[in-house]
């Protein structure tokens, strides 16, 4: 609760910063939004969510080496990002912090965990740090392409969480290991309360960068108490994964600047089709909750395989994001 207070109060203090600071959003031929809004309230998610990791390692319910992963790699895409938002920073240079910051991460984490495999449990030794870093880094970078409409990232970011949290709850009912998804959930939901559809103010890339990196790392802390749930944070995060990389995919076949912006991701044209925000981000967490959430109380309860699990939870997502256009061309120029 005094994380999501927090948050709340903060992000209308970085408002009144954004407007006398003329840090606006203003709409342009790429953008999803009409009106000029104010950016950068992410921030507050960083600070209220940080904040409150050392004083619960202090009372013994937070190991230092989460900690130190967290809060390290955590603060490194914040400050990167916040730095974008005031300026720019090329590509490549963030994309070196962006690794450097999985590295980081994984490196007091303990590395990636073995998978279960149709049963069968497989330690991938050097090509799982390997594959972790591109993992973390691609989550990263997808949530800031994702987060385009008011709304979406915050309600996709609190349904992972609480449903990561109730699936490790399900797996190993101990507080210090969901209590982390269920604070950084009401971190989010604190700065939900303006970021609503009509947004009062967006959440800029050092807010959806820090929440990128934060549930991938908490999905890897994830699997170390229980294998299958790197399969569950996988299926919980489908939505958000399934129309950025068939973007990203499309939009590489066709030559084009994967970095650059442009508004043909599937949401982006739902809204777009839809005429508003409110109905793709409610539907967003109408997906996640009523389909996604039992498919991964499945896996993680032993029910059904992980990699059958993801299939499974992701074949309607594929169908709904090429039904939405995710990547093409004309959905960019509509």
């Amino acid at each position: 609760m005094l994380a999501g207070i927090a948050s709340w109060a903060l992000t209308g203090f970085l408002r009144r910063y954004a407007l006398a600071k003329s840090l606006i959003d203003i709409p342009n031929e790429r953008s999803s939004h009409s009106v000029p809004t104010p950016r950068g309230g992410g921030i507050a998610i960083v600070v209220s969510f940080l904040a409150i990791l050392p004083a619960l390692n202090w009372f013994d319910l937070l190991s230092s080496n989460v900690l130190l992963a967290l809060c390290g790699a955590g603060c490194v895409v914040a400050v990167t990002g916040f730095l974008d938002d005031h300026g720019h920073i090329a590509a490549r240079w963030r994309l070196l912090v962006h690794f450097g910051a999985a590295a980081w991460g994984l490196y007091w984490l303990g590395g990636f965990p073995s998978l279960t495999v149709f049963g069968y449990l497989i330690d991938l030794g050097w090509l799982g740090y390997v594959c972790a870093a591109v993992y973390i880094v691609w989550l990263l970078n997808l949530y800031n392409f994702m987060d385009g409409i008011d709304g979406l990232a915050s309600i996709e970011a609190i349904t992972v969480c609480c449903g990561g949290a109730l699936m490790v709850w399900l797996v190993a009912p101990d507080l210090t290991v969901w209590m982390l998804p269920t604070l950084l959930a009401t971190a989010v939901s604190g700065f939900l309360l303006w970021n609503f559809p009509p947004a009062r103010i967006f959440m800029g890339d050092a807010g959806s960068g820090f929440l990128g990196i934060m549930l991938a790392l908490l999905s890897v802390q994830a699997a170390w108490i229980a294998p299958q749930l790197i399969w569950v944070w996988l299926i919980l995060l489908g939505v958000f994964i399934v129309d950025a990389t068939i973007t990203l995919c499309r939009r590489v076949l066709r030559g084009e600047k994967f970095y650059e912006a442009h508004r043909s991701h599937a949401y982006q044209y739902a809204a777009r089709t839809l005429g508003a925000h409110r109905p793709v981000t409610l539907a967003v967490c109408a997906i996640n909750i009523l389909w996604l959430f039992p498919v991964a109380g499945l896996v993680a309860l032993g029910k059904l395989d992980g990699i059958l699990g993801v299939a499974a939870a992701y074949l309607p997502l594929f169908v709904l994001a090429f039904r939405y256009k995710a990547g093409d061309r004309q959905a960019q120029d509509s």
